[in-house]
């Protein structure tokens, strides 16, 4: 720990406004089951130092493979020629990691594995194909700089997924379900049931293959709790970071202290739940995590904020400075992002609705950040008949926008439910849980295979 104190006495350079040092060491494992036989199985080693130095509104950012402090000292060097800087404390020579590497000892569950895949091809004679992959991940990180106070972590993740194909009437249909939490495997291996994520895969599937063609008109869409937060994440939760605010690319840009929602909608961010896939004790700056509130009761009362947007567009600092590993410089990022619960029931919202239709599965689609406008895939959906899930529907698209659908949620239930995720921006990509609980829409466009 007295070496990484030497980097933030380095760090401490005249001209600049404060510099960083990001050290990783990190140990991932993967493995791919594909038709009974693994397919991939593979570890990777993350090790590497990156240097960031801001000058006025400049950035300069650049790393190394090394986390011992002669590889530190390499990076600083060259970040201080690239900014032109002089000065400040040298770093000692050391060849030594500053950090420890972590260690795995359980492998990954191969057997369970192999014995789930004979479980699920047992389930039906229509299954074509069954994919199973594994992922866990170790990590140690240390931040040192002069913004904020020196401090270290330790990372844990595990994200287990299934792909089941089906065929019906000489058709293949997927389905697919994904569990992923910031715990250790065997953490992990406690709190969720592999053969419960296969099943949910199949019954997709199946449910699919039986759907019939989703009709297409403006209709109310109640998106249930198992939905996950998706449209949300993508439609309105990035229009609400910082740096997107700045570059002028938000449609929410003005709109601080302003209504842009229901009076039913408050939504926040929250990487300190424990061990929600999105969760950290302090984000990739150093700064501690927090709940921050992004709309309350309708109104938007902050946005997101790394400590370069915070000052540059004199936010509060809100700790949600992301970066995939020391090769990337930190961004404002979503963490835990959801929509708090009201004080319908499910049941209750669903019985609003005469002709209209219920997302329990939400797949990819596009997102215009600018505007708001999106298109999103249904993965699995019903139509509703006279306040009552009727008939399974295939093909749906909804179509809108973020700012609209959010005036437009006229009502809130009492089911909050996760789903984690993986969300990519500006090259970079960092786990998230995204979360909602049942919400209905006053009116949405329906895209579908049946006008």
């Amino acid at each position: 720990m007295d070496k990484l104190f030497d980097v933030v006495d380095a760090l401490t350079i005249p001209g600049t406004s404060f510099g960083e040092a990001f050290i990783q060491r990190g140990l991932a494992r993967f493995c791919l089951m594909d038709d009974g036989k693994f397919e991939e199985v593979s570890s990777t080693i993350t090790e590497g130092s990156g240097i960031r130095l801001v000058v006025g509104d400049r950035t300069y950012f650049t790393h190394s493979s090394g986390t011992d402090l002669s590889s530190v000292a390499l990076s600083l060097a060259e970040g201080k020629r690239r900014a032109r800087l002089s000065g400040g404390k040298p770093l000692p020579k050391g060849e030594r990691p500053l950090l420890h590497l972590p260690v795995m000892n359980e492998e990954a569950p191969f057997d369970r594995i192999q014995n789930l895949d004979r479980v699920v091809r047992k389930l039906s004679s229509t299954i074509k194909q069954a994919t199973f992959a594994w992922s866990s991940s170790v990590g140690e990180v240390a931040i040192a700089g002069s913004a904020n106070p020196l401090c270290r972590r330790s990372d844990f993740s595990t994200r287990f997924s299934v792909n089941i194909v089906v065929e019906a009437d000489g058709s293949l249909f997927s389905g697919r379900a994904a569990k992923a939490f910031s715990l250790p495997q065997d953490e992990f291996l406690k709190t969720v049931d592999l053969e419960d994520v296969a099943r949910e895969a199949f019954r997709r599937a199946l449910l699919l293959s039986q759907a019939k063609p989703c009709p297409a008109s403006a209709m109310p869409v109640v998106l249930a709790g198992k939905a996950g937060g998706t449209m949300v994440h993508e439609a309105c939760g990035h229009s609400l970071e910082a740096d997107i605010v700045l570059k002028d690319h938000s449609s929410f840009r003005d709109s601080l202290g302003k209504r842009i929602a229901s009076s039913l909608v408050t939504l926040v961010d929250d990487p300190t739940l424990f061990g929600l896939y999105g969760s950290y004790p302090f984000d990739d700056e150093g700064t501690p995590s927090r709940r921050t509130a992004l709309i309350k009761e309708g109104v938007l009362v902050s946005f997101l904020t790394d400590l370069l947007t915070s000052k540059e567009g004199s936010f509060p600092v809100t700790g949600n400075g992301r970066r995939t590993s020391y090769r990337h410089p930190p961004i404002p990022r979503m963490s835990n992002t959801f929509i708090m619960k009201g004080e319908e029931s499910a049941d209750e919202i669903l019985a609003g609705v005469e002709k209209g239709l219920l997302v329990l599965k939400m797949g990819g689609g596009e997102v215009n950040p600018t505007s708001g406008d999106f298109v999103f895939h249904v993965t699995e959906g019903y139509l509703i008949e006279k306040g009552k899930r009727s008939y399974p529907v295939r093909n749906a698209i909804l179509t809108g926008n973020g700012p609209e659908v959010l005036r437009d949620i006229d009502a809130v239930g009492d089911d909050l439910h996760y789903e984690s995720g993986v969300c990519g921006k500006s090259g970079q990509h960092v786990p998230v849980t995204d979360g909602q609980p049942t919400i209905r829409i006053r009116r949405l466009v329906v895209g579908g295979s049946e006008a």
